[in-house]
C-alpha cells in the first residue's frame, strides 16, 4: 500500500499533470506542423526541384517478384521526417523564446506597492519618526 500511496502523491503533483497536458498538446501541435509541412511547404519545394515528391524517393535494392514486395531504402521518407522535425523544433523554439520574453517583461515591471490602510500608514510614519530619534 505504501508504494500505491507514493505513486498517488507523485502522479498528483502539479509538475506531472502539467507535463501530461504538455505532451498531449505537443502531440496535437506536432500533427498541425506535420500537416503544414506536408500540405503547404513541401509541394512548392517539390515543384522547385522538378516535381519530386520526397516521400517517393527510394533506392531499390531488389525489385518486386510476384507477390514479394520490393526491398528498398526509402531515403526520401527519411528526408521528409527530418524536415518535419526541423520545422517542429524551430516552431517550439520560437514559442519558448516568446514565453521567455514575456516572463522577462513581466519580471521587469515593478509590482505596485501594497495599499496601506490609514492606520498602517500612520503607524509606519510613527515608526519612521521613532527611528530618526
Amino acid at each position: 500500500m505504501k508504494v500505491i500511496n507514493e505513486f498517488k502523491a507523485f502522479a498528483m503533483k502539479g509538475n506531472v499533470i502539467d507535463m501530461a497536458v504538455g505532451i498531449v498538446i505537443g502531440a496535437a501541435f506536432g500533427k498541425i506542423v506535420s500537416s503544414m509541412v506536408n500540405d503547404i511547404i513541401m509541394p512548392p519545394i517539390g515543384l522547385l526541384v522538378g516535381g519530386v515528391n520526397f516521400s517517393d524517393l527510394k533506392f531499390v535494392m531488389k525489385d518486386a517478384l510476384g507477390t514479394t514486395p520490393a526491398v528498398s531504402i526509402n531515403y526520401g521518407n527519411f528526408l521528409q521526417v527530418c524536415f518535419d522535425f526541423l520545422i517542429v523544433a524551430f516552431a517550439i523554439f520560437m514559442v519558448i523564446k516568446a514565453i521567455n520574453s514575456a516572463r522577462k517583461n513581466q519580471e521587469a515591471t515593478p509590482s505596485a506597492a501594497p495599499k496601506l490602510t490609514k492606520e498602517e500608514a500612520l503607524l509606519t510614519e510613527i515608526r519612521d519618526l521613532l527611528k530618526k530619534e
